[in-house]
């Protein structure tokens, strides 16, 4: 037999959990469908899931989905920042990291890499030298 103490505390436990369930019932239909721990995630006015996909500039992309920073690099829209640090001829961009549970911006975010636009060498040809020693960098 049990001691009494023991039938209190289970007899307490049970009301405690049959009163927290029966607290989200009532304003709900029977037939209400799956419930919802937490709301889910919007892009806009559409729902996408996380664990596939991102919100980027209102749109869903898949979290492989790459786009360009500047001229000459890329990065991951979904796990990166693509920041302007210079603009001008020698445009620079640097491509930062996305800090999970904060709305990251590209003043607080640490580097991940910078993407210089860097001009191609102009390639002068020489009269007078042999193949494969005439070009030379201006």
């Amino acid at each position: 037999m049990m001691p009494r103490c023991c039938i209190l505390v289970l007899v307490w436990a049970i009301t405690v959990f049959l009163s927290q369930c029966s607290k989200g019932t009532t304003d709900a239909p029977v037939d209400s469908g799956p419930w919802l721990c937490q709301p889910a995630p919007r892009c806009g006015n559409k729902i996408y899931n996380p664990s596939e996909q991102c919100c980027y500039d209102d749109a869903i992309l898949s979290l492989e989905q790459t786009r360009r920073c500047g001229s000459n690099c890329t990065f991951w829209p979904c796990f990166e920042l693509c920041c302007p640090e210079s603009f001008g001829p020698q445009q620079k961009f640097l491509v930062k990291l996305k800090v999970l549970g904060t709305k990251s911006q590209c003043h607080s975010s640490p580097i991940s890499r910078s993407c210089y636009r860097v001009k191609a060498p102009t390639l002068l040809l020489t009269k007078g030298m042999t193949e494969g020693s005439g070009i030379q960098r201006a």
